[in-house]
């Protein structure tokens, strides 16, 4: 089963959780779409679960600070503005609104109440 929705370009892997998928495209402007202009640099792949050709999935970017490669998964990255790896927003927590600092600090408590 071809889940790239057309000739892969490459694979995808997130170096935070490894997670990996090959990729169909990377930029801003998935094909196959008329009006739709991400607002970042992405790779993506063509929805593997839908049969209409303009369905697409972000796979996820690279940080804007670090350069890493990152999934959109929430435990590896966020998107305010341009993309974050978390190393990197908690490292620059300080910097971002209190929102997304109340909701970095929640999702940590969370985790250490999982792990207990």
């Amino acid at each position: 089963m071809d889940l790239s929705g057309g000739s892969a370009l490459g694979l995808f892997t997130c170096e935070l959780c490894e997670m990996s998928s090959p990729y169909s495209f990377y930029g801003q402007k998935p094909p196959n779409t008329r009006a739709i202009v991400l607002l970042e640099e992405c790779y993506g792949m063509k929805d593997p679960f839908s049969p209409e050709r303009e369905k697409f999935l972000v796979l996820g970017s690279k940080c804007c600070l670090c350069s890493k490669t990152v999934c959109v998964g929430m435990d590896c990255s966020l998107f305010y503005t341009k993309r974050f790896c978390l190393p990197c927003v908690r490292a620059h927590l300080h910097q971002f609104p209190e929102q997304v600092q109340n909701e970095v600090l929640r999702k940590k408590s969370v985790q250490k109440m999982s792990s207990s």
